[in-house]
């Protein structure tokens, strides 16, 4: 027996992915998981997604299909979380390259189901952008979903398209969401989150950390990436919900243009034309700008001088919890010395780690 997850953006949502397979499914005949190698400039320097030349020592599973397994290495200097995933949990992790556009994943996605003939098949988001129109202006990353979206409706297969924590990646509005959402399917307990601790520890999965941390109990504010947004943690999200997925190719303008794509060049094309931007554009940018800058040294003491004024800040702000991505963006460091800064905070005052975020405390007597 196989079961194939979709992860529809890569990153997070593959670790999300073999939570929930666990959580719905128990432990045995672990899934084949789907998903980009898309790190983000935290752990990639590169921008964009990473492909099948992008790596050595990948076992090929179809013609088009290539897993990543531990001893699978990201050519520098490229960089990618997949490898030490594979290392750590036991699902089958496959690479999705989207050099070949929507076309291309389709073709991955048929021989995959071709060759697992699975029992069934999971689209999974974690925090619902994958069901966006395409012009909302809280939209920020929506090029993955749309072509593995795409995809998912063009194999003649039966597939589920799942929604976790619904308004954690903070790029539709909440009322959005919940006229699409459909009926809730599972609600991660801190259980679940169990077979995924020592992954998260080091990801750099913000929305998958935050459905992790309100599973197990955090509650409040959490500001996430570099521009401080701030997502509310509540009852409603540790919930995962079935959607439509015919519906929501319907709704999706950038999935329906992106179908016939044979390229990802030709995909950011219409991701222009429809959303008014392409997110690689966005890295590509942001990678000039962070080469420019030079190294900062991690100070021990100065670092904990500048957290002490971030949190006042955020506390001004009604902030309770934010990620060690935004801690490391907002004291102007580099990506590189995230784990670093984790493993500093983290000794320095144990009592605010609520795992995987940062808590922020009440302002001292």
């Amino acid at each position: 027996m196989t079961r194939l997850v979709v992860a529809a953006g890569g990153g997070g949502d593959a670790v999300a992915a073999a939570m929930l397979d666990a959580a719905l499914y128990g432990h045995e005949d672990q899934a084949v998981i789907l998903t980009y190698a898309w790190d983000r400039l935290l752990v990639d320097p590169v921008p964009g997604p990473r492909g099948v030349h992008d790596f050595t020592g990948l076992e090929q599973l179809a013609p088009s299909v290539w897993a990543v397994p531990a001893e699978a290495r990201p050519i520098a200097p490229a960089g990618s979380t997949l490898p030490r995933l594979a290392a750590e949990l036991q699902h089958t992790f496959a690479l999705i390259d989207p050099y070949q556009g929507a076309e291309g994943v389709t073709r991955q996605l048929d021989e995959l189901v071709s060759l697992l003939e699975p029992t069934s098949i999971d689209l999974l988001d974690v925090g619902g952008d994958i069901l966006a129109r395409g012009d909302e202006p809280t939209l920020k990353s929506p090029l993955a979903d749309a072509l593995t979206l795409a995809a998912c409706c063009q194999v003649n297969a039966p597939i589920r398209l799942l929604i976790a924590g619904p308004g954690l990646d903070g790029e539709l509005p909440h009322e959005d969401l919940r006229g699409r959402l459909g009926p809730v399917v599972h609600t991660i307990t801190a259980k679940d989150t169990e077979s995924i601790s020592s992954v998260l520890e080091w990801h750099p999965s913000e929305a998958t950390g935050m459905l992790a941390a309100m599973a197990r109990g955090a509650r409040g504010t959490c500001e996430v990436r570099d521009a401080g947004l701030p997502i509310l943690l509540t009852d409603e999200g540790p919930t995962v919900h079935e959607a439509d997925l015919d519906e929501a190719f319907s709704r999706n303008r950038l999935a329906r243009a992106v179908t016939a794509t044979q390229t990802l060049e030709e995909a950011e094309t219409y991701s222009r034309e429809i959303c008014g931007y392409s997110e690689i554009d966005y890295e590509r940018n942001k990678a000039a700008w962070l080469d420019e800058r030079p190294p900062l040294k991690l100070d021990p003491d100065t670092v904990l001088a500048q957290l002490d004024q971030f949190e006042a800040e955020a506390r001004d702000r009604g902030v309770t919890h934010t990620t060690f991505r935004h801690i490391t963006e907002a004291l102007n460091l580099n990506g590189n010395q995230r784990q670093d800064l984790r493993e500093l905070l983290i000794n320095s005052r144990p009592e605010q780690y609520d795992a995987p975020l940062w808590h922020i405390t009440t302002q001292p007597e």
